[in-house]
């Protein structure tokens, strides 16, 4: 028969194994936040940008014509990714809008898995479609304030157009990690996570040579600047 005092006792040392079984599959320091750091840039293209010649559609005549100037955004990423890099989580949807016959964004950065909506927010129909390899599609024609989706479900590099429209044309980069980023208006971008390690870092240009280069994590993490600087073709 057993008394209050052993009873106690049984307790404690059953408390006493279980923290011990929570620290083992914790590890040691696990209770410390993983040791990452950044990269992060200023990417400049050495190419002036361009203008397509005028062409007319209905929606343009007696004003010259669309002109549709180069977008000069780049997309910086790590090849190969750090092993963390690959997970399992939900991806949500992104968007590549249709607006004054112009595909937006133009490049588009994304984890496989990924959902694209591609709705038509101008007066006129259009038809979204891709003779890529990494993804094959055609949305068939549909009008304005209608969206169709895509799945990209392998990682690759998409080139979109419209069947209407012959001067509308747009990139979709598929990623199988999360370790790229696009430029913003200026060039700049940021690459946050980043476990320490020595990766290669490319940066790619729809209208330069894809460039590689080598860049460095210390172990104790923190930010490193990569510049680049992209040439024509």
């Amino acid at each position: 028969m057993m008394t209050a005092r052993t009873t106690a006792c049984v307790v404690s040392v059953v408390t006493l194994l279980a923290c011990e079984t929570l620290v083992l599959r914790a590890g040691p320091g696990a209770s410390a936040a993983a040791i990452t750091g950044s990269i992060r840039g200023r990417v400049i293209v050495q190419q002036a940008a361009v203008q397509l010649p005028p062409r007319s559609v209905v929606t343009e005549v007696g004003m010259g014509g669309l002109h549709i100037p180069v977008d000069r955004r780049s997309v910086v990423y790590l090849d190969p990714a750090p092993r963390p890099a690959f997970d399992t989580r939900e991806e949500p949807q992104a968007r590549m809008d249709q607006r004054n016959e112009t595909f937006v964004p133009h490049v588009l950065a994304i984890v496989a898995g990924t959902t694209v909506d591609f709705p038509n927010s101008d007066h006129t129909y259009h038809n979204v479609f891709s003779l890529s390899k990494t993804k094959s599609f055609d949305l068939g024609r549909y009008a304005v304030g209608r969206s169709k989706t895509v799945r990209f479900d392998r990682p690759g590099i998409v080139r979109v157009f419209c069947d209407i429209h012959s001067h509308m044309s747009a990139f979709i980069l598929v990623f199988a990690h999360r370790y790229f980023a696009v430029t913003d208006e200026d060039g700049r971008y940021r690459i946050d996570s980043v476990p320490p390690g020595t990766y290669t870092v490319m940066t790619w240009n729809e209208s330069t040579p894809l460039d590689a280069q080598r860049v460095a994590i210390p172990e104790s993490g923190g930010e490193v600047e990569h510049n680049v600087m992209l040439g024509r073709r």
